[in-house]
Formats: structure tokens, C-alpha cells, sequence
């Protein structure tokens, strides 16, 4: 370690859906952070490691700044002001295909509010743009205000996320590294892999789900023969929308078993058995005790 080695706290932030899962999965190497093609998908703050010779960045994936329609979406915004306030650099996303709007420039507002932290504007995928594209998001985030790294990049193609390390490595402090060389990520075991089911979950369903899905894991236990068995739960709001997770025959249950196991397993290292149980809490969004029992 060089007497330079830096050190420190990466929020990511942005409108729902602009790429910063991915973003966060890529900088680290491996899945941290699940994701998917609807919004509102991340609901914690998720604690990517990144190694560098240079440095080391702890990033921070927050749920997409919003205007809030229930206590859920309350909350994850005191989610996301309470990390804002903590960290040493606030990394904020604008996929380079949609113009810098009013969710932008809300989002930018609430970041400025936030002295402590070094500012960073990323141009996410420029892979899915023209040049023009990116040239016109790169000047419309210039006039927004002052930044301290304005970027474009593509996790998906890889492309500048070399630079993107680098760059933030030296807004970070002088510091010793935060975690052990060897970890990735600070989550416990039982969360990533509810959040692996939520994500299987998620996937083919109407566009009002998703805000309606929570998993709890309720049992863990290893046979004889050294199986280890999941009992999850997976909660919904209506007997409508239970009906849709379970599918025609229970077959659209049988597919996000299929596809969180592949998965869970891949996490832990070894072949699992994974039972889901589907079950309803009504308005559990919007009901304070019930948000609680559910992590929120």
C-alpha cells in the first residue's frame, strides 16, 4: 500500500432505472446489486467494494430519488438523504439516450444540498447512443452546475470504467483500506439472497408489481447430506397480484424458483433447495408495522 492510497464512500444516485445497478455491479466485478427493467428496482443501500492498487471505493447504490406516493417511498427517500449526508463523493447517473429533465434537475438540487461531498456527474450508456447523444448530455449536465468529474461511460461495453476508478480514487481521502482485499460486498448472506428472489420475481410482470413485491427468508436449515434448504417468503399486496406471481398451474412460480436458484447458488458456492411461498399483506406499503417486519 503507497503512502498516497486512498479511500472512501461512492454514492450512487439518479432517476429510477438510468443504469446505476449496473453501473455498481460492473465497477465491482461481480453481482451486487440486482437488477432489472423496471424502475424502482434497488430498495437499500447496497455496499460494492472496489479494489484498486491506488484505492479502494465502498459504493453505495442508493433506491432512485422520486417523488414519493406511499410510506415506502418516504422511507427510501430518508434512505437515500441519510447516505447522501455521510459520504465522500455523490456520484449522480444520466443515461446518455434521454435528455437531462425535471427529475434531473430535482435530483441535482438534492444532492447540492449535501456540502461535505464531492460532486461527479456519469453519462451512463453511451453504448445504446449516438455520439451526438452524449455530447448533447455532457453539455446539458455542464450548464446544470459545477462538477468536480463529468464522464461518459458504458457498464455494459466497459468503456472509461478504468478512468471512472481512477478519478474517484483521487477525490477520496488518504485513508487505510476500509475492508479486507478479499471481501466484496458487506451484505449479509439472508439479504442478498431475498433480493436475488425479488429479482427473479420481477421479471415478466405487469408494470405495477414490482412496487408491490417484498421477500423475507423465513427458514435456513442443511440436511444430512449437507443440502442446504431456503424457505422464502415472497409478499404482495392483493390475492390479484399473487395470482399473477403464481402463474397458470403454479408455472410462473416454478420459473422464479428456477431462475433465484441458479442464482443463489451461483452467490453461495454450492447447490441449495429453495422453497417459495407466496403470500398476501394487504397495503403493506403504506402501513407503518408492516414495512417494519418487512425491513423497511
Amino acid at each position: 500500500m503507497t503512502k498516497d492510497y486512498r479511500a472512501g464512500f461512492v454514492s450512487i444516485v439518479g432517476r429510477p432505472n438510468v443504469g446505476k445497478s449496473t453501473l455498481t455491479n460492473a465497477l465491482v466485478g461481480e453481482k451486487v446489486a440486482i437488477t432489472s427493467s423496471k424502475p424502482q428496482t434497488t430498495r437499500r443501500t447496497i455496499r460494492g467494494i472496489v479494489h484498486h492498487p491506488d484505492g479502494q471505493l465502498v459504493l453505495v447504490d442508493t433506491p432512485g430519488v422520486h417523488r414519493p406516493r406511499t410510506l415506502l417511498g418516504e422511507r427510501l427517500n430518508d434512505m437515500v438523504q441519510g447516505v447522501l449526508a455521510d459520504v465522500d463523493v455523490i456520484a449522480m447517473c444520466v443515461p446518455a439516450t434521454d435528455k437531462v429533465g425535471p427529475g434531473d434537475r430535482f435530483i441535482h438540487q438534492t444532492i447540492m444540498e449535501a456540502p461535505r461531498a464531492k460532486k461527479v456527474a456519469i453519462v451512463t450508456k453511451v453504448d445504446d447512443a449516438t455520439k451526438q447523444q452524449v455530447a448533447e448530455r455532457l453539455i446539458e449536465l455542464d450548464q446544470l452546475g459545477e462538477w468536480d468529474l463529468l464522464i461518459p461511460i458504458s457498464a455494459v461495453s466497459g468503456e472509461q470504467l478504468d478512468v471512472l476508478v481512477k478519478e474517484l480514487i483521487s477525490l477520496m481521502p488518504v485513508s487505510d483500506p476500509l475492508y479486507p482485499d478479499t471481501e466484496r460486498f458487506d451484505d449479509d448472506e439472508d439479504t442478498r439472497i431475498g433480493e436475488l428472489i425479488r429479482e427473479a420475481a420481477l421479471e415478466g410482470v405487469r408494470d405495477e408489481l414490482p412496487h408491490s413485491l417484498a421477500v423475507t427468508i423465513e427458514e435456513r436449515n442443511v440436511r444430512e447430506d449437507g443440502l442446504e434448504r431456503i424457505f422464502a417468503n415472497l409478499v404482495v399486496e392483493r390475492d390479484s397480484q399473487k395470482s399473477i406471481v403464481i402463474g397458470k398451474g403454479g408455472s410462473r412460480l416454478k420459473d422464479i424458483g428456477s431462475r433465484a436458484r441458479a442464482e443463489i447458488e451461483k452467490d453461495l458456492g454450492k447447490k441449495i433447495f429453495l422453497s417459495i411461498h407466496v403470500t398476501v399483506q394487504k397495503d403493506w406499503q403504506r402501513d407503518a408495522k408492516k414495512l417494519g417486519r418487512l425491513g423497511f
